[in-house]
């Protein structure tokens, strides 16, 4: 890999180890402030919704302002915006402090994406993708144990750490990251004439294969927003201790990590996109399914080790799927607008998951959940691959110089 892939995965780490505040807001908001439960989830909805400009923002600024500047600017947000929350006196300073934080929070994600995208060559871009996943997990290991030990003293060191370390990443990438150069006009100053020689659409929201994508993001987001809003009132009501939840997720970091060298297998590589994507919602499937009816903690780690399988799939895959539709001068918004489906789960998760336990009860939850994995496998066979195998109309030297979109995705065919 680049020294620029590795640096963005080692600052994705360090950020990572760092972010282990959020989860607390509603608790803070509750204790310090004696906020009610509705109040303090209402807040931490308002957060979620922010996120969802801010994704957007980010494949704006992207492309106007540079990805370098975008990605300190976010993280320096990101950083003045915890230390508001950690000095504020107010229920009312909170509030804002909070919904400046999700404005912020998603601006690093699109142009640090489009970075990967465009330094390593397609056939590497599955494992590039896959490698900033496996350093979220790497950090988020460690983040528990942090959070542990600072939470013990006050919740607010939580967000003084978090935004030290927002700090220290924007630092590094500033000095480290390649600057910034004018690169040519977006996709949107493109004129529609050349979009439809070229076979391409103007903006991403007029691309029928990334709505395809973005919609069955949109449901895999809301999955595993779920199982961490879930597992722990599943092992609560199964007999265990919540914090045993801690427990699975650190094993599915763990297996996230370990299982980083076969995404190099031949048969895995030889498959298509949307047959990857098929085999790790069929995983996800499995692992959910194993918690309808798990009891013991060992099942629950077996459950869990499963569907992180077909986590380790799908999302390098997805994220390669969706930077190959972009045409040249649109990964970040391609990105920008794919990502969106993760403010969207971050919103919906908390109602959907907790009403869904209410009232019909773990069995149900799990397995209506594995049920929607499910059909997210089959829709990548039925509906998804049609529309990125769709070969756009070119003329001839564009033909000979361009891929076509039959190619897209499924990049990684060479062997290891």
């Amino acid at each position: 890999m680049p020294r620029t892939v590795w640096l963005l995965v080692a600052a994705r780490a360090i950020n990572r180890l760092g972010a282990f505040s959020l989860p607390f807001l509603t608790v803070l908001i509750s204790t310090d402030f004696g906020a009610s439960t509705t109040t303090a989830g209402l807040l931490s909805a308002a957060f979620g919704i922010a996120t969802i400009p801010s994704r957007l923002a980010g494949g704006y600024l992207a492309a106007r302002l540079g990805r370098r500047r975008t990605i300190v600017v976010g993280l320096t947000g990101c950083a003045l915006a915890q230390l508001g929350i950690a000095a504020a006196g107010s229920l009312t300073a909170v509030a804002c402090f909070a919904i400046l934080l999700g404005l912020a929070f998603e601006l690093y994600e699109p142009p640090s994406q489009a970075i990967i995208a465009d330094t390593v060559p397609p056939a590497e871009r599955v494992r590039a993708y896959s490698l900033l996943n496996a350093a979220l997990a790497v950090g988020g290991t460690g983040a528990g144990l942090i959070a542990a030990g600072l939470g013990r003293y006050d919740l607010r060191w939580l967000f003084v750490v978090d935004a030290l370390t927002c700090l220290a990443c924007a630092l590094a990438l500033r000095i480290a990251l390649p600057a910034d150069h004018t690169r040519p006009a977006a996709a949107d100053r493109t004129p529609a004439s050349q979009h439809r020689e070229l076979g391409t659409p103007a903006r991403p929201w007029r691309d029928r294969a990334l709505w395809a994508m973005f919609t069955s993001g949109t449901a895999f987001a809301l999955i595993s927003m779920q199982i961490v809003m879930a597992l722990p009132l599943t092992l609560d009501r199964r007999g265990h201790v919540a914090a045993d939840a801690g427990l699975l997720f650190t094993a599915s970091a763990v297996t996230v990590v370990v299982a980083q060298p076969a995404l190099r297998l031949r048969r895995l590589t030889t498959l298509t996109a949307p047959a990857a994507l098929a085999l790790g919602y069929a995983l996800l499937a499995i692992g959910l399914a194993g918690y309808a009816i798990a009891h013991t903690l060992p099942a629950f780690l077996i459950a869990t080790a499963v569907w992180s399988l077909g986590d380790v799939i799908i999302l390098g895959r997805a994220l390669t799927v969706v930077a190959d539709l972009a045409p040249p001068g649109a990964t970040d918004r391609y990105l920008a607008a794919y990502g969106i489906s993760w403010g969207i789960a971050t919103t919906a998760a908390p109602v959907t998951a907790t009403q869904i336990l209410e009232h019909t009860g773990v069995t149900t939850l799990w397995a209506a959940t594995a049920t929607l994995a499910l059909a997210l496998a089959a829709a990548q066979l039925l509906v998804v691959r049609p529309l990125i195998n769709q070969e756009p109309v070119r003329s001839p030297a564009d033909a000979q110089r361009t891929p076509d979109r039959a190619g897209r995705g499924s990049a990684s065919t060479t062997g290891p």
